[in-house]
């Protein structure tokens, strides 16, 4: 495989969202609550199957062998702060199936204990973290609002009682809400947190009443929605992109046929399959690590996008796409949402979703489960961390077509440089797991190549060459490119680069 890079080859497409690249802080974090058991070090490496136990064949008693209780999370810590606020100004979604069972707990009166018809409780110093966390970060804010049988049932309409208190007190502590969805992905009735019986026609009801109620009251904050998950899971996972055959789901259609109240950012979820901890049970749904950098794979988030573009024509005429959960598996992550090999599909999204269109990719999440950014509890940052972190360096809101057709071994797309006018930045991805791809250089450039070193299940991601781990008192790396000639480069299979020129 042989590519040529020129500048002079470049054609503009559109501009791009500034805070493309944002992420999650689920909910259940921040309250502490149950969330996806993380892998061992052996089933990371590959060398150990995850397995889960379906004796039973009760639903809710197998999904205790995927899940696990976590404390919340310090979102006070200085290495979190410091390493989010380096990806610079940021969405950050507080969301999440939990809450929307949760109760905000302000005034201190429940001793933990969850009130009737909600399972959770938030406490204001919890919230004041949150909200410590994105003034720290230069953040916006971004929520989903309870919605339950605490709040009211399917029979009845939605009422702000408790999203009063969340959003009132933001404002009022200089943090505002900027963005919300009214409930996390409630196209999965079953498992949505919803009062019990809750369908469509009641949830397009309680939107309505949500957004109205916002508009009215806090004007400045986006109304974002329908908040369901991308495409539909045919037997051929090849074609599935997303999740969505593990429920009898209720389509976009359903769930936003007669709204009044108009969206102003089109929502959905996008995982490309679904992980080692719900394989056994949606076989069909789950791509083994040797399909993750196949055609089919690196293609689904991509596709999802464009197939949404005629969706938001229908439901949010000129408004943008907002990916508000992405990552490689939903169920936590892969084995290998933590190494080098998901670097492959996280560059390829970025780049492919911004040819697309424009919008925002919400990763799930910033530091939670496998998929996350940063490891659980210790922060430590993944390969992926600073993937992105490159990307925010170097790719500004330009979007160019390369004129270079998608193929095995040559993923290529361009933006402007994010500080350097005069510059043009390529990202070259080679997907192939044997062949080495040539890239042909018309001028002198600056080269940044990523790799496992030669491990693609490596947890640590090398530079050129250079691993990429924080140095003393949480140094950040020093990102830097090496200067080449004209002339020709050879990117080796599994090998990421970025090309500054």
């Amino acid at each position: 495989m042989k590519i040529t890079l020129s500048t002079t080859n470049l054609k503009e497409l559109h501009e791009g969202n500034p805070m493309m690249m944002s992420y999650n802080v689920e909910f259940a974090e921040v309250t502490g609550g149950t969330f996806w058991k993380g892998y061992t070090e052996a089933q990371i490496a590959g060398t150990e199957p995850f397995v889960l136990d379906l004796s039973s064949g009760d639903f809710m008693e197998i999904q205790k062998g995927m899940m696990q209780v976590y404390p919340p999370v310090d979102l006070y810590n200085e290495r979190i702060r410091k390493l989010a606020k380096a990806f610079g100004p940021a969405w950050v979604r507080v969301s999440g199936t939990w809450a929307t069972k949760t109760y905000y707990d302000f005034d201190g009166t429940t001793n933990g204990v969850a009130p009737e018809g909600f399972d959770n409780v938030l406490t204001k110093d919890q919230w004041i973290g949150v909200l410590e966390f994105v003034k720290a970060v230069d953040g916006k804010l971004m929520v989903s609002v309870s919605n339950c049988d605490g709040i009211h049932s399917t029979d009845e309409p939605w009422t702000q009682v408790e999203a009063e208190k969340l959003f009132s007190f933001s404002k009022e502590y200089g943090v505002p809400i900027l963005a919300a969805e009214f409930m996390n992905e409630p196209n999965m009735m079953a498992t949505s947190g919803g009062p019990k019986g809750y369908d469509a026609p009641a949830y397009a009801r309680d939107q309505d009443i949500f957004f109205a109620w916002v508009r009215a009251n806090y004007p400045e904050c986006l109304l974002v929605g329908p908040c369901g998950n991308s495409g539909t899971a045919e037997d051929n996972k090849e074609k599935a992109g997303g999740i969505a055959s593990m429920f009898n789901l209720c389509t976009t259609e359903m769930l936003m046929d007669g709204t009044k109240e108009p969206l102003d950012v089109f929502s959905y979820h996008c995982y490309n399959g679904i992980s080692e901890r719900m394989a056994q049970m949606v076989p069909h749904m789950h791509w083994g690590a040797d399909k993750a950098m196949s055609e089919a794979y690196l293609a689904t988030p991509v596709e999802a996008a464009r197939c949404t573009l005629p969706v938001v024509d229908t439901y949010c005429p000129g408004g943008e796409i907002w990916v508000t959960e992405a990552g490689d598996a939903g169920a936590g992550g892969c084995t290998w949402a933590s190494t080098y090999l998901d670097v492959v599909r996280t560059l390829n999204e970025l780049g492919g979703f911004a040819a697309v269109t424009k919008g925002v990719i919400f990763h799930n999440t910033l530091a939670s489960s496998d998929y996350g950014f940063l490891k659980h509890g210790t922060f430590e940052p993944r390969p992926n961390y600073f993937a992105v972190l490159l990307w925010n360096t170097l790719m500004g809101t330009t979007v160019f077509d390369t004129g270079i057709p998608v193929v095995e071994g040559a993923h290529v797309y361009a933006h402007n440089h994010k500080s350097d006018a005069d510059k043009k930045v390529y990202l070259v991805i080679n997907n192939s797991w044997t062949d080495t791809t040539i890239v042909e250089l018309e001028q002198d450039a600056e080269l940044y190549v990523l790799s496992g070193n030669g491990n693609m299940r490596s947890t640590v991601m090398y530079l050129n060459d250079e691993p990429l781990v924080l140095g003393e008192n949480d140094a950040l790396p020093e990102l830097k490119g090496r200067t080449i000639r004209a002339g020709s480069v050879e990117l080796k299979p599994g090998n990421c680069a970025f090309v500054v020129m």
